[in-house]
């Protein structure tokens, strides 16, 4: 069984439906680990305990977001594939990326590196 710990508190974050932090259910997948004292989180694939990612805050999500944002319509729009975009940003970053594994400095670093503005907001 998968054990996900809370990167705030070092506590085992339960596995629930993401109503949980947002009231009701979102998504086909509403499964996640939600650590409620903390508010960090993760989704997890096709409502398994398998995580999309690793747990973060609110701020981090955020800039996660923004990354996506960026790197998304690139592939989507048949450009490149989506194995050729993170084949790029290994490249640039010398190692392998995962947006959902990536915390606030990597995210700033992705949009710099693909010459977007960065903005707080």
């Amino acid at each position: 069984m998968t054990q996900v710990i809370c990167p705030k508190c070092n506590k085992e974050a339960p596995w629930v439906e993401n109503k949980e932090r947002y009231g009701r259910n979102f998504g086909k997948s509403f499964m996640c680990y939600f650590c409620k004292p903390c508010g960090t989180y993760v989704g997890c694939h096709e409502n398994t305990r398998r995580p999309l990612g690793t747990m973060a805050d609110n701020e981090t999500m955020q800039w996660r977001k923004k990354a996506h944002a960026v790197i998304d319509p690139l592939w989507k729009s048949g450009k490149m594939t989506r194995k050729e975009m993170y084949q790029m940003l290994q490249q640039k970053f010398g190692k392998e990326i995962h947006i959902g594994e990536s915390n606030i400095d990597t995210c700033k670093h992705i949009l710099s590196s693909l010459d977007k503005p960065i903005t707080d907001k």
